[in-house]
């Protein structure tokens, strides 16, 4: 599927909290979490999730083409990966299965596993550590533990935290802020999950949207 197939005014777009809208911004990479909109109106159920595997995917993978919005599951877009960990979702292991798996073995790592975790293991323990009271649950850390990758909310609005800057977050894309790390409180409410926040911290890399290195 081709990016070119995310439509103005369809709710498809997922924000860092993990809520849903409807922008013109493009995404890098897609997702879902199930169907949840009505086929015949292309618009969004009262539901957030059908399931707890909450998935990032590519948006082009081997030439298959959808109708988005179609009669299959309900297809998400994200700024790029840490937009999308950071909503509560985890690489695809079908599209994105060499991520996944990395992405599986620094859980294990870091929760000292001596099985591998299967996919619904991980999904159960995400979801958990997303929601709160269906809404979004942040989790308050230490400013000196939060890795590159992690986006953060300060003051109602959301950062990502690169290379020591603190960068604004937009459906659009990244931008400068006035903020260093070193500058955020000595706590922080971070919108990426535990779990994911683990991973980022031992080595796992997201995919950035390009305004994050520009």
């Amino acid at each position: 599927m081709s990016a070119a197939m995310i439509r103005n005014g369809l709710q498809n777009r997922v924000s860092a909290d993990g809520s849903i809208h409807a922008v013109p911004a493009r995404g890098l990479v897609m997702g879902n979490r199930g169907r949840i909109h009505d086929p015949q109106t292309q618009s969004l159920l009262n539901r957030r999730w059908a399931t707890k595997a909450w998935i990032i995917c590519v948006t082009d993978f081997r030439g298959r083409h959808r109708e988005v919005m179609g009669n299959s599951y309900t297809e998400l877009f994200f700024l790029d990966e840490v937009t999308a960990l950071a909503a509560g979702h985890r690489p695809c292991f079908e599209c994105r299965r060499k991520a996944a798996v990395t992405f599986r073995d620094l859980v294990a790592t870091t929760q000292g596993l001596s099985d591998t975790p299967r996919a619904a293991e991980i999904d159960t323990v995400l979801h958990d550590e997303r929601l709160e009271n269906r809404g979004k649950r942040l989790h308050l850390r230490p400013r000196s533990a939060l890795p590159d990758g992690t986006v953060v909310a300060l003051e109602g609005k959301y950062y990502a935290l690169r290379d020591g800057e603190v960068l604004a977050w937009d459906f659009s894309g990244y931008s400068p802020s006035n903020l260093s790390v070193s500058t955020l409180p000595d706590q922080v409410e971070v919108l990426t999950p535990p779990l994911s926040l683990a991973a980022l911290s031992i080595g796992y890399q997201p995919l950035w949207h390009e305004t994050a290195t520009t």
